[in-house]
C-alpha cells in the first residue's frame, strides 16, 4: 500500500489470452475446492464474501490457489458453483476435482455479454463436431483489475467428448 492506504497493485495478475484462446488440453484429476455462490438472475450477490472465506482457509492450510483459476459453473438464475484450483486437498472444505478434454476460448468485454458468449461457445464447440458435456466460466481479473488493465477477459471452458 501507498502511504495514502491506496493499492499500487490490485489482486488479480495480467491475463495472457493467448495461453487459452482456442485451445483443448487435458486435466486427469486437476484438483480444486468447490463453494456456491447465491445468484440473482444469474448476477452474484455473495461472490466476494465467499471469496474471501476460501482464502481465509487457503491461507489458514498455507497454501494458496494455484494457477489463479477460478471457474464458475452457473447452475441456476438462483446459484453458482465456484472452483478455486488447488495443488492438493484442502481440508474444511468440499474437494473435488475436473478431469477430461476441455477446450477453451477467450471472450473481452462487459459482464452483461456473459449470455452472447456462452451461445457462441456451444455453437464454436459445435462447428468443431465436438460435444460439450459441460460449460465452466473463468472471470480473470476483479472489475477492479479489468479497470487498470484496460480488458475485461473471459474464459470459457468446456469439458468436450
Amino acid at each position: 500500500m501507498t502511504e495514502n492506504g491506496s493499492l499500487e497493485n490490485e489482486c488479480c495478475p495480467k491475463f495472457e489470452p493467448s495461453n487459452w484462446d482456442d485451445k483443448t488440453f487435458t486435466w486427469n484429476n486437476k484438483k480444486f475446492i468447490k463453494d456456491k455462490v447465491c445468484t440473482f438472475f444469474y448476477m452474484p450477490c455473495n461472490f466476494s464474501s465467499v471469496m474471501k472465506k476460501l482464502m481465509k482457509i487457503l491461507e489458514g492450510a498455507g497454501m494458496s490457489m494455484s494457477d489463479n483459476i477460478c471457474l464458475s459453473e452457473h447452475t441456476s438464475m438462483w446459484n453458482m458453483n465456484l472452483y478455486l484450483s488447488v495443488d492438493k486437498d484442502v481440508a474444511g472444505v468440499e474437494n473435488t476435482s475436473i478431469n477430461g478434454n476441455i477446450y477453451s476460448k477467450v471472450y473481452e468485454g462487459p459482464f452483461k455479454d456473459t449470455g452472447k458468449w456462452a451461445k457462441d461457445f456451444e455453437n464454436v464447440v459445435k462447428s468443431k463436431n465436438l460435444k460439450l458435456s459441460k460449460m465452466y466460466f473463468w472471470y480473470t481479473t476483479c472489475p477492479k483489475c479489468a479497470k487498470k488493465y484496460g480488458k475485461n477477459y473471459v474464459v470459457l471452458l468446456g469439458v468436450i467428448e
